[in-house]
Order: structure tokens, then sequence, then C-alpha cells
């Protein structure tokens, strides 16, 4: 009996170490799933103005409500949209009815349409304000000088276009620019792989078991 005493330790601390794991990731995606149905939450509440004091963590999605003018000049990002292909993201000034000037982040038009005219001049905007993450290690430096943006960094664009470094990610303009396809702010890019970890580590733990049983097995057949 004491020769089946390592495989069935071995296995047993190793099933156990691997169903943990996948309880972790059961646990997990329940969180992350709180965290997407809270953001979901934000972003259908009701429009808000601007904020006075802005506060990134705290307002990230907030919906917003605007009145004034769409102002002149436009920056490009590079982006890909599904089934569309490469376009670009329109960013231009807007100024509110209380003369403040944010960034508005006007949609998207194909590449091949970069140069086309864009309407300016009296809007109402409903969005929400977002702080975009699109840089990673990957992304080439932007190249304002040929108005190639590779990522919305709020920062240099708003030095640019000479508006506070808040950014407006519009989902309604009206009178809207046919011209331009909007891209709202949604949860559908936040990852949650954590179902698929679980998967994962509750296969790993039945192999492992059924590894050990095999052991199990080799050994009997050796005694006998």
């Amino acid at each position: 009996m004491t020769r089946y005493l390592a495989p069935l330790l071995i296995g047993l601390i190793g099933a156990a170490i691997l169903v943990a794991l996948g309880i972790w990731q059961v646990q997990r995606l329940a969180w992350k799933e709180g965290i997407i149905a809270e953001i979901d939450s934000t972003i259908a509440a009701d429009p808000q103005p601007l904020p006075q004091v802005v506060a990134p963590a705290a307002q990230r999605y907030q919906p917003v409500a605007l009145q004034g003018e769409i102002g002149e000049g436009a920056l490009y990002v590079l982006v890909s949209v599904k089934r569309q292909g490469a376009g670009w993201r329109v960013i231009s000034p807007f100024t509110a009815e209380d003369g403040r000037r944010v960034l508005l982040d006007r949609g998207f038009v194909p590449a091949a349409e970069k140069d086309i005219a864009l309407r300016t001049g009296p809007a109402e905007v409903t969005g929400n304000l977002h702080w975009p993450d699109d840089r990673n290690s990957a992304t080439p430096a932007n190249a304002p000088e040929d108005n190639t943006w590779y990522a919305r960094d709020i920062g240099p664009m708003s030095d640019a276009l000479q508006t506070e470094p808040l950014l407006v990610v519009a989902r309604k303009i009206d009178p809207a620019d046919e011209r331009l396809q909007p891209i709202p702010v949604d949860s559908a890019g936040i990852p949650n792989d954590h179902l698929q970890y679980a998967i994962t580590w509750f296969s790993l733990a039945a192999v492992w078991i059924a590894m050990t049983l095999t052991w199990i097995r080799t050994q009997a057949k050796g005694k006998d």
C-alpha cells in the first residue's frame, strides 16, 4: 500500500492546486463582470454638464450633454474598425456655451477620406468623458507634423488644438455630419478571459487526476 502513497499525494496535491486556481479564476470572473456591469451602467446614465473639477478616475465614462460649436481643425488618429477596415478617428475642438473648449472625438472616416471637408458650427453633443489607453509598447510615436496620430494622447492633442485636456467621445451629434460614424465608448474592449482561464485550470486538474490514476495502475501492474 505504501507504494501508492507517493502517487496519491502528488496527485491529490497537484489536483488541489489546479482546482484552487480554477476557483480563483471563477471568483475573478464574477469580479470582472461586476466591474463591466458598473461601467455599462455609468455609460448609459443620464447626461450631465462638463465637470468643473476634473477627476479622471471618478469621471471615466461619465455621460455629458453639450451645446456649443464645433471649431475649425481636426486631428486624425489611425484606427481599424471591424468589418470596415482602416480609417481615422476625427478629433476636433468644441467650444461649449460657457466658453470651455474641449476635445471632441467625432467618429470614424475611411482611410481614403482623410481630406474631406468637415462640418463646423453650432451643434448639440451627447457623449462620454474618456481617458483612453490607446498606447502600448508597439504603438508608434505620433507624427503631428503629418497630422497622423496613433493614439489619443490627450495632453499633446489639447496642446495642438488649444483646448482643455478633456476628451468627449460622441454618441450623437446634432446636426450630424453624415460622413462621420460615431464610435461611442463601450465595455466591449475590456478584456475578460477569466472563464477561459478557469476552464483551462479545471481541465488541467482532470488531466492531472487521469495521469495519477494511470501511474497507480502502472504501479499495480508492476506488483502483479
